[in-house]
């Protein structure tokens, strides 16, 4: 037991030293580092490389090379084209305030559902530049984003996060039917959603770092501080002039589309948005095919820092979990417990989990054998614990200082992990001591 709790050491690493030092790369380099040598000892040498060739292999480390590079490429070819600037201007007539522009954010993060990746960077490249021009932080662009990703994507069951877990209910003679019941018991999502809405409209407080960020803007410093930005800030070329908004929506159509013809695959509508750009913008002649290339290849290379970051974060959390902090924090927090706490009990410890070690999808396959089975025994309603877990699983998707989604929202909308994680933690806290609130009162009603 001491051996699965000391892992969680290099957990700490990443998070104090992103916290202090208001970076996140090194951080994560160092907590990388430790864990290997933790858990390979003297064969600390070969187990790094080991570990870095099973992070290259590992199936969602390339999504998320492919997603972060493909998407970084795409927004620097909508600018170039002027297809953003087009774009923005017809959502400026419709963004006329500050609150309409989170508002209309936030809108198109409930539109966009289909899956978190697709949701943070096709919302982030849409908004940026309208957020930017009405003065609102970047912070409060990034909180909006990150808000209404995972948050919508469990909601809503042709999401790509709902078919994954109706897929891991039907291991426990469960399926869509239970799914669709634990829909009104998703607590947290649904919590964080209406803050983030009240938020846009000035019904709930700024609080924190997101009170900060409105008094520097207001105070005439930049939307965000140029020193902190993930790729800098973005900055409009004088000779690009704007072009039909449909050069906007085309190649995000297509990515929609290409995406749903293939299983939700994400890359193969990347592949088809890359490609509908390719034919219209040279087909245009706003640029030959060299500089369609090039131009990609330049935004996709601002990605590189972010990439390793992710790269050494995979190394951290895989080592962890092979010492056995992941399956030590879900058997701590499903102890034998009162009927009417198994639902409170499965939304922190799922929302803990998550928290602390970045395995989301993962989590949800641990969980469901682990609660359901428990619910059902106890006489609980076994959509509650549904809506419990994938509660649980939104709240450390949203939290957490280096998922995978905070990165995208980072990618998308240039505000680093840390910062991210301090904007959105009064609002999450909220949420979350909401939704515990009424796992409490559904729990022993149920």
């Amino acid at each position: 037991m001491a051996n699965e709790l000391w892992a969680g050491i290099p957990l700490l690493i990443l998070i104090a030293g992103a916290l202090i030092t208001k970076r996140i790369m090194e951080p994560a380099l160092i907590s990388s580092v430790v864990a290997v040598a933790m858990l390979e000892g003297g064969n600390f040498v070969n187990g790094y490389v080991g570990k870095m060739y099973e992070v290259l292999s590992n199936p969602s480390y390339q999504l998320l090379v492919f997603v972060g590079l493909g998407f970084a490429g795409i927004s620097a070819l909508l600018e170039k084209s002027g297809a953003m600037l087009g774009f923005r201007r017809v959502m400026e007539k419709i963004c006329r305030t500050r609150s309409q522009t989170i508002f209309f954010t936030w809108l198109l993060g409930g539109i966009v559902f289909i899956d978190d990746y697709l949701n943070a960077l096709a919302v982030s490249a849409s908004m940026k530049g309208i957020s930017d021009e009405k003065r609102i932080p970047r912070e409060h662009l990034a909180y909006t984003v990150n808000c209404m990703g995972a948050c919508v994507c469990v909601l809503l069951p042709i999401s790509s996060w709902a078919a994954f877990a109706v897929g891991c209910a039907s291991e426990q003679n469960m399926g869509m039917t239970e799914y669709l019941q634990a829909i009104p018991f998703m607590f947290y999502p649904i919590c964080a959603i209406l803050i983030s809405l009240l938020l846009a409209f000035g019904k709930f407080p700024r609080l924190g770092e997101l009170k900060k960020a409105y008094r520097r803007v207001e105070g005439g410093g930049e939307v965000l501080d140029d020193s902190r930005a993930v790729l800098g800030p973005e900055r409009v070329s004088a000779d690009v002039t704007p072009s039909s908004p449909l050069n906007f929506l085309i190649p995000m159509a297509a990515l929609v589309v290409g995406m749903l013809a293939f299983g939700s695959n994400i890359v193969v509508g990347i592949l088809f948005a890359i490609a509908a750009m390719l034919i219209l913008y040279a087909g245009q002649k706003r640029m030959k095919a060299a500089e369609f290339f090039d131009c990609f290849l330049r935004g996709a290379s601002g990605m590189t820092p972010m990439m390793i970051t992710i790269f050494a974060a995979f190394i951290m959390e895989m080592s962890i979990e092979q010492m056995g902090f992941t399956g030590y924090m879900t058997g701590l927090l499903s102890k034998t417990i009162p009927a009417g706490l198994i639902p409170v009990t499965a939304f922190l410890a799922a929302g803990g989990i998550t928290f602390f070690a970045a395995s989301f999808w993962a989590l949800i396959v641990i969980a469901f054998p682990i609660f359901l089975p428990m619910a059902v025994q106890a006489g609980v309603n076994p959509a509650l614990i549904i809506g419990a877990v994938m509660s649980g699983v939104a709240l450390g998707s949203q939290a957490c200082l280096y998922s995978d989604a905070v990165f995208m929202v980072a990618a998308g909308t240039d505000v680093p992990n840390d910062v991210q994680f301090r904007t959105a933690l009064p609002y999450v806290a909220a949420g979350a001591a909401a939704a515990a609130a009424l796992f409490v009162i559904a729990g022993f009603l149920s």
